[in-house]
């Protein structure tokens, strides 16, 4: 698996690791990963005010990124549909990527000819095809980081997409309003359409830089002569299935709306906090829209409308190997997954919160936390990735965990300080070299989990579990704040991680009994 130290490794091989040309390749689409996240987020989010669009619209414009956490869902037709045409010139996960990157830019050049300010239909079904487009990037990305490189050099392809991925960001975030302010013609203050238009196409231009690398690359060598091929008509006929299945989950969930919100209403009167009783209408409102998609799905198998030997292959069977190949270790692998990353996430949530209240200025903020602490960031990923490499992926894994837990206690001590640049430039490189660096070695280890026959399915799971209960949790940050202040907030953010170190641990004893199980019947295997 490549988890474990390699005594072959050493100090030479890991810093030569950073030329690599998959590395490199891998800076440049991560770059092209992050850039169209934000322009869904912020940088939408300020053309839209400044169209004189309301708030509450413009908050709603956030569920166009949901796409980003069910991209499971769809993660197994890229795993199994080949497209036509493409496939045979470029193959699967370039093929994909090509046709995901050209809809991103389709989708920032269509946003960019449709003024918000004249309506905002056709900008929410851009932002729509930008969040769908961009989600579906990230999955043909990650399946081809996992499967174009061996496990020792996972880690510094991680680190790589990081680095790409924050400067993307940072290029979507500050760029776009940048450009859009260089292009106003109009006095200041006033909405000038075509600023935001001329921005929303220079990224669109950025994006051929990933447009480039993808066809500059090579298509990972991977053996797919045990998988199943189907008819044209077949894969149709899936299409239509998982098109109908959606569209039934979509429409239950605009259904659902007014009783999951009477739901939410009744709970509060009974004495029910708002944010839980929010928590469980919501809850109630998805587990309704997915039920009712799961019925339709399992109905149109039952009438024969797709083969469901296809079904399975495409949707059971990356959930059975995942627990054929680890048996009772894969509940306590997941448990790993969805519990790493809750310290930093809960905490991070509240931070700009916490640097407003503590006084410190908008400059400060935007130097600091965010310039500076990309830059402390891009560092701990590069880190973390030769750290990996030279002393393993559970080392690393299990020394960045420690030092997020320990970086929220820095933020306990910042918190009884008067605003100084010089304590928050030291407490904010902690915080991000160590998130750097558990972020390399944790993108390492859920890539060597999965099998290269699933990879773009059973990697999405993983990305999408990893946030779920920290994000859960994150939510009610501002009420934990409220009731303990923040010292006090900051220290039990803290202790969330410690569980985190003995699960490491424990997972990587596992691991090595379960490989060393698995070897011997190898071996034994092979001899008779």
């Amino acid at each position: 698996m490549g988890l474990a130290a390699d005594s072959s490794k050493n100090w030479g091989d890991a810093w030569k690791s950073f030329f690599n040309r998959r590395v490199i390749a891998l800076l440049f689409l991560g770059f092209s990963a992050g850039l169209p996240i934000l322009l869904i987020f912020s940088s939408l989010s300020l053309w839209l005010r400044e169209a004189g669009v309301e708030r509450s619209a413009v908050t709603f414009f956030s569920w166009a990124a949901l796409g980003y956490s069910f991209k499971f869902v769809w993660a197994p037709l890229v795993d199994r549909i080949p497209l036509p045409v493409l496939h045979d010139l470029l193959g699967r996960r370039r093929s994909w990527l090509l046709l995901s990157q050209a809809s991103v830019i389709a989708a920032l050049l269509f946003m960019a000819a449709h003024n918000p300010a004249e309506g905002l239909f056709w900008i929410a079904c851009g932002a729509v095809m930008l969040g769908f487009s961009s989600a579906t990037q990230d999955i043909v990305i990650d399946a081809y980081r996992i499967e174009a490189a061996d496990d020792d050099l996972q880690a510094m392809m991680s680190s790589a997409y990081i680095a790409g991925y924050r400067v993307g960001m940072l290029v979507a975030g500050a760029g776009t309003l940048a450009l859009a302010s260089w292009f106003t013609m109009t006095d200041e203050g006033n909405y000038d359409y075509l600023a935001w238009a001329w921005a929303y196409r220079c990224m669109a231009v950025f994006m051929l830089i990933g447009v480039v690398t993808t066809l500059m690359v090579a298509e990972p060598d991977v053996d797919r002569t045990s998988e199943s091929v189907h008819s044209t008509v077949d894969y149709l006929r899936f299409l239509l299935l998982f098109a109908l299945a959606a569209t039934v989950f979509v429409i239950s969930f605009t259904q659902l709306a007014d009783a999951f919100g009477a739901l939410k209403t009744f709970l509060v009167e009974t004495g029910l906090s708002t944010p839980i009783a929010g928590f469980l209408a919501g809850a109630g409102r998805f587990a309704g829209s997915v039920a009712a998609a799961g019925v339709t799905a399992w109905l149109l198998v039952k009438v024969h409308l797709a083969p469901r030997a296809m079904v399975k292959e495409t949707y059971v069977a990356p959930f059975a190997d995942f627990f054929e190949r680890y048996g009772k270790v894969a509940i306590y692998i997941l448990l790993l997954v969805g519990t790493y990353r809750i310290a930093d996430i809960v905490m991070g949530t509240i931070s700009n919160v916490f640097y407003n209240d503590m006084g410190y200025t908008k400059e400060q903020i935007a130097t600091i936390t965010k310039t500076f602490g990309l830059i402390m960031t891009i560092v701990g990923g590069f880190l973390g990735g030769v750290l990996a490499i030279r002393f393993g992926v559970l080392r690393i894994l299990w020394v960045g965990a420690l030092l997020a837990a320990l970086s929220n206690v820095l933020f306990a001590f910042l918190a009884n300080l008067e605003p100084s640049s010089l304590y928050l430039s030291l407490v904010i490189a902690a915080d991000n070299l160590s998130g750097g660096m558990s972020s390399a070695a944790f993108i390492a280890f859920l890539s060597s989990l999965t099998n290269r026959a699933f990879t773009a399915m059973q990697y999405a799971i993983f990305s999408s579990l990893m946030t779920l209960l920290p994000k859960l949790l994150a939510g009610y940050s501002g009420t934990f704040v409220d009731s303990l202040d923040y010292p006090v907030f900051f220290i039990g953010s803290a202790l969330l991680g410690l569980p985190v170190l003995w699960l490491v641990s424990y997972v990587g004893r596992l691991l090595e009994r379960h490989e060393a199980v698995t070897k011997t019947y190898s071996e034994e295997g092979s001899c008779s």
